[in-house]
């Protein structure tokens, strides 16, 4: 066995990796914006559905990024293994699998799989890893990127902090993870700045511009002193007296929401803080650690799904 398929699929993207296994390499990518909540609109509005072919249907979305790195490895990646994280067995997608429960060992022993054997239609056996729960929340992926993070040497008691739509924050103590949060802050931003009033405030920018970044800062600082729902209508006020400009309101927002979120990590008491994301969120996000002077480490989330895949595969013999 020298290649698998890493799939990550999440609410709003899929992602299909090749994987080179004795090197752990990415060998190629395939991204697409075709997410879980997409896939379930569509299953649900097919004429005559049957749940007996609701499997097949979420797969033939992942058929086409194979079919696409075929082509672009030119040659068949049939009978490939492949194992799949994130939504796809939750209530939105296609398998039912049980949750984990707290404490996980971080080499991915305690997680519940499902295999779906391979057939003539979709070539490919599939080990699919649900998620992991506690009496009063969910992760679902964020828990195969921290094992893909953790390495040989135990965390004595740390927070990784995994950035995104639904923000995890995610304890771990000596080999085992002990306890996490979710928070709603980058579906919380796209509900603001679309579909309420302050979308009218407010247009795309970035920290690049010195005014962008104290607009943030100013922005962060008000998540700690005062009540959100008071301060997210300061962007609509911050426009109408020309405070900021627009670019400016829209990190003043963003470091309102971010600040919202980071400002419980004093509290946390945890020796290390480490921030897993991408490059983009990464800009955000630190620039909101750095503004309320909280140490912590950064690591690119690239690979990490994908490396976490692999422990995950080797510990339940499915990769060899």
């Amino acid at each position: 066995m020298k290649y698998f398929l890493s799939c990550d699929w999440g609410t709003t993207s899929l992602r299909v990796r090749l994987m080179d296994i004795k090197h752990e390499n990415v060998l190629l990518e395939e991204l697409s914006a075709e997410g879980i909540a997409a896939t379930f609109d569509r299953w649900q509005q097919t004429p005559g559905k049957d749940e007996q072919q609701k499997a097949g249907f979420y797969l033939t979305v992942i058929d086409r990024c194979i079919q696409k790195l075929e082509q672009r490895f030119n040659k068949p990646l049939r009978g490939v293994n492949m194992i799949i994280s994130g939504m796809a067995s939750s209530s939105v997608g296609f398998i039912g699998v049980p949750y984990a429960e707290l404490p996980l060992p971080v080499d991915g022993s305690g997680l519940k799989t499902a295999l779906i054997n391979a057939t003539n239609e979709f070539d490919h056996d599939c080990l699919v890893i649900s998620g992991v729960r506690t009496n009063a929340d969910v992760i679902r992926g964020e828990e195969t990127q921290l094992i893909g993070c953790v390495g040989a040497a135990p965390v004595k008691n740390g927070l990784f902090i995994f950035p995104g739509t639904h923000s995890k924050h995610i304890r771990v103590q000596g080999d085992k993870i002990t306890g996490f949060k979710t928070y709603m802050t980058g579906e919380f931003f796209g509900l603001l700045s679309a579909k309420s009033i302050l979308k009218n405030s407010i247009e795309a920018a970035s920290l690049s511009e010195r005014g962008n970044l104290r607009a943030f800062g100013e922005g962060v600082h008000s998540a700690l002193s005062e009540n959100l729902l008071h301060s997210a209508f300061n962007t609509r006020t911050n426009h109408l007296f020309a405070k900021f400009n627009k670019a400016e309101n829209f990190c003043y927002l963003s470091g309102l929401v971010i600040g919202t979120e980071v400002k419980d990590l004093p509290a946390a008491e945890t020796e290390t803080i480490n921030l897993v994301c991408g490059a983009h969120l990464a800009a955000w996000y630190c620039a909101a650690l750095d503004e309320l002077r909280i140490e912590y480490t950064y690591s690119p989330a690239d690979g990490a799904t994908a490396k976490g895949h692999i422990k995950i595969g080797r510990q339940l013999k499915f990769l060899s």
